[in-house]
């Protein structure tokens, strides 16, 4: 279903040839980058974290990792996951297809800037199989994100 509304949402926004319905998995880095045929930090993963104030989805390169320290000083918490077995209640999509697009009120979503390194980047569509073409500024504008710095990535 999360599919679906994803879809719907692109359509109403005049986007709906960005969305790729693909028939391998995308629920990993590497399954993603293999199914669109992209480079696997281009995938744009969305980490789901208990926030001070509710959820808060982070949607970072996908060679990124959280920084606990930077993560902390941006939201004055520790870094927690929200469970697997938790996510979908908490955001509105399952492990494997979590997006920062039809999401549950109130989450809070935030893009990290190591999605700024390129001009194309593909985000997950609501499920397991499936992605979105486009660049950053385009996810900051259909999601209505701040920028954050919470994730290094892996030095040249």
């Amino acid at each position: 279903m999360s599919f679906e509304k994803v879809s719907a949402f692109f359509e109403s926004a005049g986007l709906g040839e960005r969305v790729l319905s693909l028939t391998r998995s995308s629920a990993t880095v590497a399954e993603a980058a293999e199914a669109v045929g992209c480079r696997p930090e281009q995938i744009a993963k969305t980490l789901s974290f208990f926030g001070a104030e509710g959820p808060v989805l982070i949607v970072a390169a996908g060679d990124a990792r959280v920084d606990n320290k930077k993560f902390r000083q941006a939201f004055g918490v520790k870094a927690r996951m929200i469970p697997a077995g938790e996510v979908e209640e908490a955001v509105g999509h399952a492990p494997g297809g979590v997006c920062p697009f039809v999401i549950r009120e109130g989450v809070r979503v935030f893009l990290d800037r190591s999605l700024r390194r390129f001009e194309v980047i593909y985000p997950a569509a609501g499920n397991a199989h499936s992605a979105v073409r486009l660049t950053p500024d385009e996810l900051a504008a259909l999601t209505g994100a701040d920028w954050t710095e919470v994730c290094s990535v892996p030095e040249p």
